[in-house]
């Protein structure tokens, strides 16, 4: 088990009067909060109350004290500028957006991806075979560092050169025309798309 403690200024302020501090215990593991233990009126750390909760809940889940982590919130002038400065690191990394090279297969697969055609569907409108589709959704996946079709089309929505996916059969008339109003030329997005963005 390990302690992270602030300094002793906070145990200080604990004793004038001030809210306690507040002691949480985080499995090391995934990160998740099990118990937390408020400080003693004295500002100190009740070790035997902390200690108690500790072996109960390592008894529970067959763990060991080893497993937890034991985390106090930070003073406030600790985090000055800290969510301006992320603000700014996130905003410059969302206009940067890095854009992913494809193909001209990628991108033809991809744009049957974004009208959520299944793989068969996307190997009879590109005339290729169902087993060279999934080799570029592969490769897909693989370029926007996602795991699946879903992720993938958030992904793709977020890059500047991502396909606009083309009208598809069900949106054209009988004779493979396009609706009055709509020109070859026309955006038309896919129903996930439009709900993502």
């Amino acid at each position: 088990m390990k302690l992270i403690r602030r300094n002793e200024q906070a145990h200080l302020s604990a004793r004038s009067g001030q809210t306690r501090e507040m002691y949480f215990f985080y499995e090391k593991n995934t990160g998740v909060a099990h118990f937390n233990v408020e400080a003693g009126p004295d500002g100190q750390f009740p070790v035997e109350q902390a200690a108690g909760l500790l072996a109960m809940h390592c008894m529970v889940r067959g763990q060991s004290p080893n497993d937890y982590i034991v985390m106090v919130p930070a003073e406030n002038d600790f985090l000055d500028g800290l969510k301006e400065k992320a603000d700014k690191l996130l905003q410059a990394g969302r206009s940067a957006g890095s854009s992913v090279k494809l193909t001209r297969r990628e991108d033809e697969v991809l744009g049957g991806i974004m009208r959520s055609l299944a793989n068969k569907e996307i190997a009879a409108d590109l005339n290729l075979s169902e087993r060279t589709v999934k080799f570029h959704v592969s490769s897909l996946l693989a370029k926007f560092r996602v795991r699946g079709r879903l992720e993938l089309v958030r992904e793709a929505s977020r890059h500047s050169n991502a396909p606009t996916a083309p009208a598809n059969r069900e949106a054209r008339g009988n004779n493979g025309e396009l609706p009055k109003g709509f020109s070859s030329g026309s955006n038309v997005l896919p129903l996930v798309k439009r709900c993502m963005a």
